[in-house]
């Protein structure tokens, strides 16, 4: 007999990814954020009119939307004809990918081609479901119904968390059950199905990707059905335990709860911290809050790129070794920079700590936008901090070079849907104010407060904020993060003013509170000043080097604006000055910098690459002038060389 469903709350308009529950223990809750001019903005009409639309027909060229029409019991056209079509027992999870992003792209404003083509997929994903609402098109047509059987590297767990994430985004964006009732259904099947010993459930179980724990978190968000919730805390419980062999690899070494550094395949312990913290949040769980917090310190301060890139190894797109941090061979995938940023958001809700949206920022401008090229048609599935002179490329998923779609297609709609949400991941509320973690022109709005901003952040360091929405009979507190690598900024607020000196700075929140009026400014300037940041010297890959970087963006050289030689025998003047410019007509408007190097004058090459270390070569070399772009618009103009990380001797 079916169960009793919960009363399922009415949408929220104005909701994102994260819906904190009712007895949810966070510091912060979400606020609502438009998105209006600007950088992101720019990058988000790139995603809502190139790469969104374009989702729906390349997923059928790959195959997705084939699959699920085989899968339906009653085909209703010719083209249900065929065979399974890709590589991967995971297709599926790409239209769910794409159909979330769609969703929050749908919240944003009408649009009939792209409600039709929600709609149309929306109804193919029903009809291919089976009655008791298992749905896997790669077990349901090329292994037989074979279910669960291959929990390890099946993920089939992994997709229905995936359609779990898309249905939430379509109701909430939509207000629309049909996908929403999918996702129930299925979530349904799994809880009569996984369960600890003792429960009566025929499989003690874990997916070797986690994704499921924190999409029935925001399951139970959304219905309120607390089965949700309890099905997630089991899975994550189950981590570590031995159930797929006792692989780092798929997060089951070691229990959350006793894990020291983070391990294995980088999306997937971060998609499985994500929903830990989520956990933490809506239980009040001490351990596993502290859990989450100390791993991301050893995250931070051993396993994470200048970038905000996460992973060292091709090899099983692994973590690494604590301070393993390669250049040419990063791993850096763009969805662990999207993990990194889902699970830094949940973070700081449940702290309030502004580090936690200092590495948001970090790998926003970074690490995660490197990965789409400007054009929003091309993509890096890896992103690397260099690439050599005379690179041989094979191309592949792994390729340095942007590249259509892939064969394993994660990242671009994964891109998409963070594009897409992005106003979600930019303020938060409490009971005293509102925090501004991220600059944008736009609106910040929480309750009866209402800021409007305006800057050209991240090319220079002003934002003017004015209070347009404000409660009259009590003060509360604007807080604006202070970012961790500015040096100098200065505040003006009616007659207050602060710079770094005697500003009231704490734990990286700038705080103002006072009865505001509406039309109230504040004013606060960010020294953009370009820097040379150097690495921990335990980091072997870049010791005797330093990188270029400018407010929140890491610059790297790249072979088109370095004409007649590589960049493999560069060398950094750090004696010189920096010095930027804005170029408009560049890579779609950006701020260069440029430096003195020399090119060094190389031993000619004979049969053995070494030499003794008392050889006083190379010698000093010619000098060259150096031009930086910003990391984020690399690979848009040509294939060819590309550093970071710069020697300076």
């Amino acid at each position: 007999m079916p169960r009793a469903r919960s009363a399922q709350p009415s949408p929220a308009p104005s909701a994102g990814p994260v819906r904190l529950g009712p007895g949810a223990r966070a510091a912060l809750r979400p606020a609502a954020a438009e998105v209006d001019d600007g950088f992101w903005h720019s990058r988000r009409v790139v995603n809502a009119r190139t790469s969104i639309p374009q989702g729906p027909g390349l997923l059928e060229s790959a195959g997705n939307l084939h699959n699920l029409r085989l899968a339906a019991p009653a085909p209703s056209d010719a083209s249900a004809e065929g065979a399974f079509q890709g590589a991967y027992p995971f297709m599926d999870s790409d239209v769910y990918k794409w159909l979330e992003a769609a969703s929050w792209q749908l919240g944003q404003g009408p649009s009939p081609e792209l409600e039709a083509d929600v709609e149309r997929i929306t109804r193919l994903i029903a009809a291919a479901q089976q009655p008791d609402g298992y749905l896997n098109t790669w077990f349901q047509l090329v292994k037989d119904g074979e279910r669960y059987q291959d929990l390890r590297w099946g993920h089939e767990l992994y997709c229905a968390g995936h359609l779990m994430q898309a249905a939430v985004a379509h109701h909430r964006a939509t207000g629309r059950p049909e996908l929403l009732d999918v996702a129930r259904k299925f979530a349904d099947h799994i809880d009569s199905v996984f369960g600890p010993p003792g429960s009566g459930r025929p499989i003690d179980g874990i997916d070797g990707h986690p994704e499921v724990e924190t999409a029935l978190v925001e399951l139970y968000r959304e219905t309120g059905e607390r089965r949700y919730l309890d099905l997630a805390g089991y899975f994550v419980d189950r981590h570590g335990h031995g159930l797929l062999g006792g692989e780092a690899y798929c997060q089951d070494r070691v229990p959350v709860r006793e894990s020291t550094n983070v391990e294995g395949h980088a999306v997937r312990q971060l998609y499985l911290l994500a929903a830990a913290a989520d956990l933490a949040t809506e239980t009040g769980e001490a351990e596993l809050r502290a859990a989450t917090e100390r791993l991301w310190q050893a995250m931070t301060a051993t396993k994470t790129h200048l970038t905000g890139g996460l992973g060292a190894h091709h090899d099983w797109e692994d973590f690494g070794d604590p301070y393993e941090l390669p250049n040419e061979r990063a791993y850096c995938e763009t969805c662990a920079a999207i993990a990194s940023v889902q699970w830094s958001w949940r973070m700081a809700l449940l702290t309030g700590e502004a580090r936690y949206a200092d590495l948001i920022e970090r790998t926003l401008f970074n690490g995660f936008l490197a990965g789409v090229s400007l054009d929003g048609e091309r993509w890096l599935y890896v992103n690397p901090l260099q690439v050599r002179d005379g690179h041989t490329d094979h191309g592949g998923d792994q390729s340095a070079r942007r590249t259509r779609w892939f064969r394993c297609a994660c990242c671009p709609p994964n891109v998409m849907r963070l594009l897409a949400s992005l106003g979600h991941y930019l303020a938060t509320g409490d009971d005293e104010g509102l925090q501004i973690h991220q600059y944008v022109t736009g609106r910040y709005a929480c309750g009866p407060i209402a800021v409007r901003a305006e800057t050209d952040y991240p090319w220079h360091g002003t934002v003017a904020l004015t209070v347009e929405e404000t409660p009259a009979d009590r003060p509360w507190a604007l807080s604006l993060r202070i970012p961790q690598w500015c040096r100098e900024f200065r505040l003006r607020c009616g007659e207050l003013t602060y710079d770094q000196t005697d500003a009231p700075v704490e734990d990286g929140w700038l705080r103002i509170e006072r009865t505001w009026a509406p039309g109230d400014q504040v004013v606060l300037e960010l020294g953009l000043e370009p820097r040379l940041t150097a690495a921990d010297p335990r980091v072997d890959a870049v010791r005797g080097c330093v990188a270029i970087e400018r407010g929140p963006l890491v610059y790297c050289l790249e072979q088109a604006d370095h004409p007649g030689g590589g960049l493999d025998d560069v060398v950094l003047d750090t004696s010189r000055p920096l010095a930027v410019k804005h170029r408009p007509d560049l890579l779609g408007g950006v701020t260069t910098v440029a430096a003195a190097g020399r090119r060094r004058d190389l031993v000619e090459a004979g049969w053995w690459p070494y030499r003794p270390a008392a050889d006083d070569s190379p010698t000093a070399g010619e000098p060259v002038e150096l031009t930086a772009i910003p990391y984020y618009a690399w690979a848009n103009r040509q294939d060819g060389a590309m550093r970071v990380w710069l020697p300076t001797s």
